[in-house]
């Protein structure tokens, strides 16, 4: 990561858990964060694709995070968490284990994300830093929303599928 991605500045970052392993996503795009709610499911969707819920209106896709990364064990209940997030002006949830802390990171504080070691593809990795005693893995969720491997919104013109 480079400093011209942070402006050369500190950055704040919403980090959370799935399984034992610490994340965090650019803060910017955290709408709101709310407890788990049955989810409207979806003919042939993944399963990682929890379904749809009604947000004020708004249809928000839910991802759960948990099961595409293949990371913890999935449980719904009162304590589940999802973070609801605005991606290229579309909501999108994603649950995660539980939401731990804002914190701030300059661009000199992230590592460049390897190629292999983490749950996941590291097109979908910012980097990493250390933050007190553990390592925490910096999504780009934009890229992985929007990625074609989700299909959740047209590549095209970031509109949902469903339309």
């Amino acid at each position: 990561m480079t400093s011209e991605s942070f402006g050369g500045q500190e950055k704040e970052f919403l980090s959370f858990t799935l399984g034992d392993e610490h994340y965090a996503v650019d803060i910017m795009q955290v709408q709101e964060i709310r407890g788990w709610e049955k989810a409207t499911k979806i003919a042939n969707a993944p399963d990682f694709i929890k379904g749809v819920i009604n947000l004020r209106g708004d249809i928000v896709p839910v991802v759960d995070l948990r099961i595409k990364f293949n990371v913890g064990k999935p449980v719904y209940n009162e304590f589940t968490i999802v973070i609801v997030l605005q991606i290229r002006q579309r909501v999108v949830g994603i649950v995660v284990d539980s939401v731990s802390d804002v914190i701030r990171l300059t661009p000199d504080m992230i590592r460049p994300a390897p190629e292999f070691g983490v749950a996941f593809d590291s097109r979908y990795l910012k980097g990493l830093s250390n933050v007190e005693d553990h390592m925490v893995i910096l999504v780009d969720i934009d890229e992985l929303i929007t990625s074609k491997e989700l299909a959740l919104f047209d590549q095209a013109d970031n509109k949902s599928i469903d339309h």
